[in-house]
Formats: structure tokens, sequence, C-alpha cells
């Protein structure tokens, strides 16, 4: 009985691991992922909080920084050529003719380059296009300090380049070694080491100074009430950026839809930019119509404060 147990015992087992093989066998080789749905993490990058490491040089340098994290957050990708549309902005790409292979499928995403990237940022952070269509080695040019190749002197904020003989790439530096970029085709942008590029091929930074860029024309219009709050964002969230005491004459930029408001009897969705305040006012405060007559439309805004 014992022996006759233990082979039909051995038999069984036989047969589970038959069985098991042959399941295994019958399972399909794992899909490979969609190009769209994944990003190679280039080598000496590092995932880290997108984040000034330190008090970047300028309010602006802060929302600069503020606003690129967004799209970090976001996953955006990186797209050759991306960015460069008549207004500051994530577009689609094209193939790279340096590097096709790599670059394929930018034509079908929605991204920016390295230079679409800070022109965003910088227009998020002072409200209007202060870059421009402008490659890496055009923003290199801009108006601003320049720091050179000393890198003890970074502060968060500062745009950092790299190509000695050609500068072909620009990154947002966040402090303690780390920077914000766009950095290359079938990655997302991405939170890296200052020194993974290469140290010798660093060309030197620029603490930019948009309010030396000419900035769009302005309209004076008066306001009315006290205590009005102008806000950082179109929306009643947020710390104000300032309070006017009383009816005061402000410059308006340009005007954009943003949160509803219902105060002093009234219900408007428009709100006004003021660069003097770098922030937003409703326009239920702005003496006039809810839409301003001959203020243009703002095609772009300040990214929400978090």
């Amino acid at each position: 009985m014992r022996a006759k147990h233990h082979s039909t015992a051995l038999a069984g087992v036989l047969l589970a691991l038959l069985a098991g093989f042959l399941t295994t066998a019958a399972l399909p080789t794992p899909a490979t992922a969609s190009p769209a749905a994944t990003a190679a993490v280039p080598t000496g990058t590092t995932a880290t909080t997108c984040a000034a490491q330190g008090t970047p040089f300028s309010a602006a340098a802060g929302r600069a920084i503020t606003a690129s994290c967004t799209q970090v957050a976001a996953g955006t990708w990186y797209t050759w050529g991306g960015g460069h549309g008549p207004t500051p902005g994530a577009t689609y790409g094209s193939v790279d003719p340096s590097d096709p292979e790599r670059s394929k499928n930018d034509p079908y995403r929605i991204g920016f380059d390295c230079s679409g990237f800070v022109r965003w940022a910088w227009s998020q952070a002072v409200g209007y296009d202060a870059v421009g269509q402008k490659d890496a080695a055009e923003i290199f040019d801009l108006p601003g300090q320049r720091l050179g190749t000393d890198t003890g002197a970074l502060r968060p904020g500062d745009l950092v380049f790299w190509g000695r003989s050609w500068v072909h790439h620009v990154a947002l530096y966040l402090g303690a070694g780390k920077i914000v970029e766009a950095r290359e085709s079938d990655t997302h942008l991405m939170v890296s080491d200052f020194s993974s590029h290469t140290a010798s091929d660093y060309a030197g930074a620029l603490r930019f100074s948009p309010t030396d860029q000419g900035q769009p024309p302005t309209t004076e219009h008066q306001t009315w009430s006290s205590g009005v709050n102008i806000r950082p964002t179109p929306a009643t969230s947020g710390a104000p950026v300032a309070v006017l005491p009383g009816p005061t004459t402000v410059r308006v930029q340009c005007q954009a839809h943003g949160e509803s408001v219902t105060a002093e009897g009234y219900t408007n969705d428009a709100w006004s930019y003021l660069p003097d305040y770098r922030g937003w006012i409703s326009n239920i405060y702005v003496q006039g119509p809810a839409w301003l007559p001959g203020v243009p439309e703002c095609a772009f805004r300040p990214a929400p404060t978090p």
C-alpha cells in the first residue's frame, strides 16, 4: 500500500510539473510598450522633487521655476522644435535630422525643446513673451547679468548653457547642483544633475533680466472701491501680491478670462494683467465695461500658485 501510494504521488507531481510547463509555454510574450507611453531616462539624471533648492535670484525667477515644474509633473514630452509657435506653449515637434531614430515620434507628441521650454516658463513668470522664438544660442545673448563659467555663482532661476563652440542647450538652474530641462527626444521634461552634462562643454550662465526686454504696450485705467486685491493668477486663490487701498490709476497690459467673480453687485470672469504689480485684478474693479475695449487678450498667463 505504501509503495503504491508513493508512486501515485510521484506521478501526480510529474503531471503537475508538465501542466505548469505547458501553461507557461502558452503564455504570450509581453507586448512592447508604445513609445508614446514610455520614455528613456538618460544616464546621469536623478529623480528628485522639482522645486527651487534655495532662494531664487528674483521673484520672477521663482515663478519661472514653479511654472517649469508643473510641466515636469504633467509628464510633458521633449519634442524637437517644440514650443516655438506664435505664442509660448507646447507644440508638436518634428524629426531632428541629426538624430532621426530617437526623434521619430516627435511629430506625434506635444511638448518642448530646451529653448521652447525656457520661453514658456518665463512667459508664465512675467506675463508676456519675454524670450520669443529663439534657440539656445540666441537666448544666451539676451540681456542680463553674465556669470561666466563660475558655477559657484549660480542661484536658482539662472539660465545655464552648454556648447563651447556653438551653444546648443539651455536649462533652468534649481540650485544644489540640480537643473530642470527639456533634454532630448524620447524623454519627458525632467530634473537632472548639473554634472550629467559634459563639464568641458559648459558655456556659462545668464541671470536673465526680462524687464530689459520691451513689454507690449499698456493703457491706463482707473480702479474703484477700496481694499482691492491684486492676485498672482486670474483667480481669487493665492495670497494677494498687492492691495489697492482706494481708487488708483493702473497700467493694463492685457486681459483674460479666468475665475468668475461676484462682487459689488456684478458677476464677471474677465481679469486684467497689471505689469507694474506682476498680478491680476478682476475687471469688476476697473472702470469701464466688463471686457475692456482696446485691451488685447492675453495669449498666456502665469501658472497657478501651488
